[in-house]
Formats: structure tokens, sequence, C-alpha cells
């Protein structure tokens, strides 16, 4: 049996990086919005960290009329992925 001080801490660390993942596409996706962003290297780093996972959507959902809905899907697979992972590390339920 796992240590619960272990435990914990893999909750709090599986639990900021899904964070910060999260945070990283919101940005990201907002960037798009401004065209003169996208020489900023922090914008080129959440680019190298969001577009493969990004990419994975949009070739399920296409843009419709010039709107990208693949970011939608994206965040709401990101969060039944974390708790999926919660799921089986802790041997919950997902719900």
């Amino acid at each position: 049996m796992l240590d619960s001080t272990f435990l914990i801490w893999l909750y709090k660390v599986s639990s900021y990086v899904f964070r910060f993942y999260e945070i990283s596409l919101v940005i990201y996706i907002f960037s798009s919005w401004f065209p003169m962003a996208r020489n900023n290297f922090i914008i080129k780093f959440l680019e190298d960290i969001c577009e493969p996972y990004l990419s994975l959507f949009r070739r399920i959902l296409p843009p419709v009329a010039g709107v990208d809905f693949s970011p939608i899907l994206a965040i709401i697979t990101l969060g039944f992925l974390e708790r999926i992972i919660y799921s089986i590390i802790f041997g919950v339920s997902i719900f």
C-alpha cells in the first residue's frame, strides 16, 4: 500500500501539471486573436507544447465557417483524462 503523504504529493504534482497545461492551452488559444503576438518567444513555446495536442482534435473536428471548435473538445477531453488518471491512481470512482 502506498503511503498517504506520497499520494497527496502525487495528487498535487499531477494537479499542477494539468492546471499548467489547461492554462497554457487557453493562453495559446487567445493568442490566436492577436497575430502580432506570434513572434513572442512565450507564444512560440506554447505553440510547441499545445499544437501537437490540438492537432489531434483538429483532425476529428475541422473548423466550421472559419471557427475552430477543436480547443473546446481538447479542454473537455483533458478534464476527462485527469479524472481517469485520478481514479486509477487513487482507486475512486470517476464521477
